[in-house]
């Protein structure tokens, strides 16, 4: 990547950083590139496409090549297609003003966590384009997979998602007792204990949301917890997510226990508990498993 200056090396990731402080919760990388590109356009060698990729431009890989330090360093966190800054990450750019700067702490950070996995020295800089090229295609591929995901549970029928979760705790050891028939379900959609009569252990109360076009509120958190009893455990769960103010909310509750499910969490404890589903339960969610090859960083 000889053609990309170590300044240009620390001034895309401090961009990356700077447009994610001002979204403190997160951004979907399909909106960071083209925010990113406003404030720092591609330069010529940038905006070409990779010889053995027509229409593939070299920008977008070497954005999510350049921010592979920043994640080591702890400023950044990718998952599922979103990008978010770290406390840490806010830290850097107020302590490391100047991104060439930036970039070697990044680099120190990275070759600290790099000697942690092995024994061998390790120059963040020094990875080939080839490198950068591989790494970048793994990540837009997981982004692909969780887009494919995150889109079918928004558009799956509400009761099917509702059997989903049945099926899920099911799955993860816990006894259903009760699925809401179609109709009003006066903020309980599933209840279930952890044994067969309901004789130990705590009442859980499910409620399930699947209506993406905004995340859940205060507001919605609060009527739930309502419902809960001094003995009771709630479980929320949204595909559109919670607000920060409901986490914070739940978060608070010193008596009430409450747990709240993002679609993210729920996919990871849908593959998690996958194997112990029944067949049939599998289809409301089915997934195949992709193999790569898992060379040491």
């Amino acid at each position: 990547m000889a053609e990309i200056t170590t300044k240009r090396q620390g001034e895309l990731p401090r961009g990356v950083l700077e447009l994610l402080r001002k979204q403190p919760e997160g951004m979907p990388v399909s909106q960071v590139f083209p925010a990113i590109e406003l404030v720092i356009p591609p330069t010529p060698f940038e905006a070409t496409d990779y010889p053995n990729r027509p229409g593939v431009r070299r920008y977008e890989k070497i954005i999510r090549f350049s921010t592979i330090g920043a994640v080591k360093a702890g400023w950044l966190v990718k998952s599922k297609g979103t990008w978010t800054i770290t406390e840490e990450g806010m830290d850097a750019l107020d302590k490391f003003p100047d991104p060439e700067m930036l970039m070697r702490e990044g680099n120190r950070l990275y070759r600290s966590w790099k000697h942690a996995q092995s024994d061998e020295e390790v120059d963040a800089s020094s990875e080939d384009e080839a490198a950068a090229s591989s790494s970048a295609t793994l990540e837009e591929a997981i982004e692909s997979a969780w887009l494919e995901v995150r889109t079918y549970l928004e558009q799956i029928n509400p009761y099917d998602f509702q059997d989903l979760i049945a099926a899920l705790l099911r799955a993860m050891g816990y006894h259903i007792a009760w699925v809401s028939p179609p109709g009003p379900d006066r903020g309980l959609d599933i209840l279930a204990y952890t044994d067969p009569l309901g004789a130990s252990g705590p009442r859980i109360k499910v409620q399930v949301k699947r209506v993406a076009s905004k995340k859940i509120d205060v507001d919605s958190v609060r009527s739930f917890m309502a419902t809960l009893g001094s003995q009771d455990v709630g479980i929320y769960i949204s595909v559109s997510g919670f607000t920060s103010d409901a986490e914070r909310e739940t978060r608070s509750q010193e008596t009430r226990r409450l747990t709240l499910i993002s679609p993210e969490r729920l996919f990871d404890l849908w593959v998690e508990h996958y194997d112990s589903l029944e067949e049939t339960d599998r289809q409301l969610l089915p997934l195949r498993p992709v193999h790569y090859l898992a060379l040491p960083d």
